[in-house]
């Protein structure tokens, strides 16, 4: 029986270090504010939490939970991109769990973002805010041989994509655009939480749409990841159409 729990424990460690390892996030976050101990119920309402948010938000894409009240209460929020099967969605989800309880241990507030999924939770509420306090700046390092014109290409997409996204039920937008007489296209992405209303959800692509020269001009791909919306552009086709 011994040897039988052991080769459990075992398999279990190897399967939770090949999703870590195996899997790359784009970025993660873990914040300083607040820990909490092994022992701490909080550390029981989360692996609770991750259960959920794991089970429930592979359906629509989307959802939140909280699990505990008082100072052991954690919030949650996890959402997929909106162009993925459900079956995609559950395993990002599920690997970003697991991310998140080996890189952020005992921090009570903590964001991870995949390319197909963001997970977010915390000691504190934050279903329905703007969350203006994580974001990361992604680039492809490689020049663009147009720089001008994709500038206001790209400009003109995530302007047309945002105003597109914050309409529609799902909060998400794709498109595609020509960059000159050729064949040669730009593609981009818009989407923002669930959990924020149409006009957050513009506000929320419109600050991160202003911060894209800051980082992206001239480059061939950007994004900015939030935890309340992310855009992205490429030169080649990233999302499925």
């Amino acid at each position: 029986m011994l040897s039988q729990k052991f080769l459990l424990s075992f398999l279990t460690l190897s399967l939770l270090h090949n999703i870590i390892v195996g899997s790359n996030p784009l970025s993660t976050i873990c914040s300083s504010s607040a820990n909490f101990t092994t022992g701490d119920p909080f550390n029981n309402n989360l692996h609770q939490l991750m259960f959920l948010l794991e089970t429930k938000a592979p359906n629509i894409g989307f959802d939140i939970a909280s699990v505990g009240s008082g100072h052991t209460r954690v919030d949650g929020l996890a959402q997929c991109r909106g162009d993925i099967t459900s079956a995609a969605c559950q395993k990002c989800i599920r690997t970003a769990g697991a991310h998140l309880r080996h890189s952020c241990t005992h921090y009570k507030d903590a964001i991870v973002w995949y390319d197909s999924c963001l997970l977010r939770y915390s000691n504190k509420e934050f279903f329905g805010e703007v969350d203006n306090d994580h974001r990361v700046l992604m680039w492809n390092a490689q020049i663009a041989l147009k720089t001008l014109r994709l500038h206001q290409k790209v400009a003109e997409l995530m302007t047309r994509l945002m105003k597109k996204a914050y309409l529609t039920p799902l909060l998400f937008a794709t498109g595609e655009a020509k960059i000159g007489e050729g064949s040669e296209k730009l593609y981009g992405l818009a989407q923002c939480t669930k959990d924020l209303s149409g006009g957050d959800c513009k506000t929320c692509l419109q600050t991160a749409i202003s911060q894209l020269p800051s980082c992206c001009n001239g480059k061939q791909g950007g994004r900015v990841l939030g935890g309340s919306c992310t855009i992205r552009y490429e030169l080649y086709l990233f999302f499925d159409a």
